[in-house]
């Protein structure tokens, strides 16, 4: 592509100059040198026309090339695209529409993404490799197998790459090809993948589709089939194993004779868990991988009922009704009642027939993978919706604090220390704040408080706290600091910062009642490649990493993954919110960054954050970018509209700006703030409204309202965090954002600053 591009600007180029020559040529008056620059620029651009129609020749060359290599691996059993040098799919080949679904005009990233992890790379890799030398192979490592990816580089900016699936190939080429077992790999549309000899000999020839080796299709994994052999029709145990992209491992276990006794002896090396049980739900024979799964001692006589639970309804009803072929045949996912840590485990019932005694077949697969992603899901479900919740009530209590506090001032203002009610009005004020506080950890636990970053020293900063801190944790416990004299800076909000700090170093404080050591330490860490961590997956980059580890008594594991949760918490009850840990987990993740927890019980505890670095240049320019500070005068002036649907709020501010000598208007609403300014008479000189109001928002009726006044200045003020609506304040020139709830000085030094 970027040859394409420099070859365009070159004929470009070549035909500038041509007209150039041919245009100086009319206007130079020397015959001689004028027919001279006319020939050239004529010789230029017959230069350009020639290079055009080769370009268009090799254009077409290419398209012909590009669609004889789709015409050859149409074809090709291995799922196989053709790419631009952007990676853009321009053909994909039946196996690849079977596997992946139709993705033409899709990248080969977005393709592979949910195949294995950071694929951009590895195609990027490969891709440079194969313009080196022409081709490139690499083989990637999935959870089941190997994926082997090829790429062949078919002209100056086409690829073709192949997929090679080794998932089912790698136990084949381990043990299946002299597995005693017949043996087959299908497609997800049927067709054979693989045979090994046993399943060549027990068929007499190698077949392409399944329906020409299993007469009575669909399988049912468990149950007895017809399989057609090259001596005729005979009955065997169809035990199937889904694999990836809805290819399938298929056993048959042949019958020794007419009898239908099963060779047991041979199923016990099968890679799927499988048991025979009675219709009593006993369990009269179990392989090797079931033994293991359910955690079972050899030779042991025991019923299903000991080994799973979790059905929901009588154990021995579910497998009667199997046993007599009345079941929904549906499987069900049960709980390993043996199994030190949860273990799931996807059962599915078939009917069998042990000569004359009704039997039940069942095929085992471990699905703790599967519910554990779903029980994630649904934790990460109930977190959103807590979280909408928490910002809700948030909002809604920072109108009334802002009332509270606000009214608060306006009676401090006319008291004195000497006053006998100056000491409640300075508990209700000291009292708002606490509770302004507890909603801005709801805020962060909902990712929605506001943040006033800045570039950070983590050594100042942690070295700041330190005095708080060693108060904080009292006299039994040690606070050791390590702190890296070269660890980059971050860009956080400090107060939000201080708050993570305290309460994690809280929280070891209280893992210790005996007392102990805490250890902070602060470092740099240079990730070259993207690092998957609890399900999380950090990015490439410069990070600075702060530990804070106790050696208290730890978390169980079965709460380890509870604890960032809101309300959560293992203390007594008047001990603890449960809001630490959660406003911590918010904190950092609007930050940017990533935390984790690690905790053995009975050693301690480790919180290991992470937080993108930040150049040294950039302390620098945030030093340049803070505005000069100025001395609030004692009055100031200018007419102020003021909209707010909160009565309380409105009364509170439209009382504190007019004691600063403001001239204040004040509107209920959007439709009333904008009926009030259709008077050209009225000069207004600022606008300060609340943000979510019902009918018009802050934004859209502030931005009708500057079409007619453009000059006028801003200021929003809201309960949710200025990011919410980010967009629809890039809009509005010359305003600014006050977070609720604010004081007096807060709202008039704002409106002062925006006027002045």
């Amino acid at each position: 592509m970027a040859t394409d591009r420099l070859g365009g600007t070159r004929l470009l180029q070549l035909m500038a100059l041509g007209a150039c020559c041919i245009l100086v040529s009319v206007f130079t008056p020397q015959p001689d040198m004028a027919l001279a620059l006319f020939f050239a620029g004529i010789g230029f651009l017959t230069t350009a026309g020639v290079l055009t129609l080769a370009d268009r020749r090799r254009g077409v060359m290419r398209s012909r090339d590009l669609r004889t290599v789709a015409r050859f691996v149409d074809h090709d059993a291995a799922p196989s695209f053709t790419t631009d040098a952007e990676g853009r799919i321009s053909h994909m080949n039946g196996a690849a529409t079977e596997r992946f679904g139709k993705k033409s005009g899709q990248t080969l990233v977005a393709v592979l993404g949910g195949l294995f992890a950071s694929p951009s790379a590895i195609l990027h890799r490969l891709q440079t490799r194969a313009d080196a030398g022409g081709t490139a192979r690499e083989d990637v490592a999935l959870r089941r197998g190997h994926l082997r990816m090829s790429v062949h580089r078919i002209e100056a900016n086409g690829y073709l790459w192949r997929f090679e699936d080794l998932v089912d190939r790698g136990v084949m080429m381990r043990g299946a090809e002299s597995f005693n077992m017949p043996m087959l790999t299908a497609s997800k549309s049927g067709t054979v993948l693989f045979m090994n000899d046993a399943s060549r000999r027990f068929l007499g020839a190698p077949q392409k589709q399944l329906d020409r080796i299993v007469a009575d299709l669909p399988i049912r994994p468990g149950d007895r089939h017809r399989i057609t052999t090259k001596d005729g029709t005979v009955q065997a145990t169809v035990i199937e194993i889904p694999g990836i992209a809805g290819r399938r491992e298929i056993y048959m276990v042949p019958e020794v004779s007419d009898n239908t006794t099963v060779q047991w002896d041979r199923v016990d090396d099968l890679p799927v868990p499988l048991l025979k049980l009675g219709r009593d739900g006993a369990v009269r024979m179990a392989n090797r991988m079931a033994a293991d799964l359910l955690r079972m001692a050899k030779g042991e006589e025991v019923g299903l009922g000991a080994l799973v639970e979790g059905l929901g309804r009588p154990l021995g009803d579910w497998i009667a009704e199997a046993a007599d072929g009345r079941g929904s045949g549906r499987s069900e996912f049960l709980r390993a009642a043996r199994a030190r840590q949860e273990v799931y485990v996807q059962v599915a019932l078939s009917p069998y027939d042990d000569g004359g005694e009704k039997c039940v077949i069942a095929v085992l697969h471990d699905a703790t993978e599967l519910k554990t992603l779903e029980a994630q899901f649904v934790q990460s479900q109930k977190m959103q919706a807590i979280g909408q919740l928490a910002g809700g009530v948030a909002h809604d209590f920072n109108n009334l604090l802002t009332a509270i506090s606000g009214h608060c001032d306006l009676l401090l203002l006319r008291r004195d220390a000497g006053d006998p009610d100056y000491a409640d009005l300075e508990q209700i004020n000291q009292n708002a704040n606490r509770a302004a506080a507890l909603v801005g950890q709801l805020l962060a636990f909902s990712r929605k408080q506001n943040l006033r970053p800045e570039t950070l020293d983590l050594r100042d900063l942690v070295g700041d706290l330190a005095h708080l801190l060693n108060r904080l944790v009292g006299e039994t416990i040690r606070l050791e600091l390590a702190l890296d004299p070269n660890a980059a800076l971050i860009r956080a909000d400090r107060r939000q910062f201080e708050q993570v700090m305290m309460n994690l170093v809280v929280n070891a404080r209280d893992a210790m009642p005996e007392g102990g050591r805490i250890e902070v330490e602060t470092k740099t860490a240079i990730l070259s490649d993207d690092v998957v961590r609890a399900r999380a997956v950090i990015p490439a980059g410069d990070y600075v990493v702060i530990q804070v580890r106790d050696y208290g008594i730890g978390i169980d594991p079965e709460n380890l993954s509870k604890i960032f949760e809101p309300f959560y918490t293992t203390k007594k009850a008047g001990e603890g919110t449960g809001l630490g840990l959660s406003t911590v987990y918010g904190i950092v993740k609007q930050t940017g960054g990533f935390i984790f927890a690690e905790s053995v019980a009975g050693q301690g505890t480790e919180f290991t954050l992470y937080f993108p670095a930040q150049p040294a240049e950039a302390a620098a320019v945030a030093e340049e970018r803070k505005p000069p500070r100025r001395d609030r005068p004692e009055h100031a002036g200018g007419v102020v509209l003021l909209v707010e649907d909160e009565a309380p709020v409105r009364a509170f501010a439209s009382r504190a700006l007019r004691l600063r000598g403001y001239t204040v208007i004040e509107a209920a609403n959007a439709e009333e703030a904008l009926d009030q300014l259709r008077d050209a008479t009225l000069n207004v000189d600022i606008f300060v409204t609340d943000v979510i109001m019902p009918g018009k928002d802050g934004p859209t009726w502030v931005a009708e309202a500057l079409e007619e006044r453009p000059d006028t200045r801003v200021v929003f003020v809201s309960g949710y965090a200025e990011e919410s609506f980010a967009e629809g304040q890039a809009r509005i020139p010359q305003s600014v954002f006050l977070p609720k709830p604010f004081s007096l000085n807060q709202l008039t030094e704002t409106v002062e600053a925006q006027l002045h």
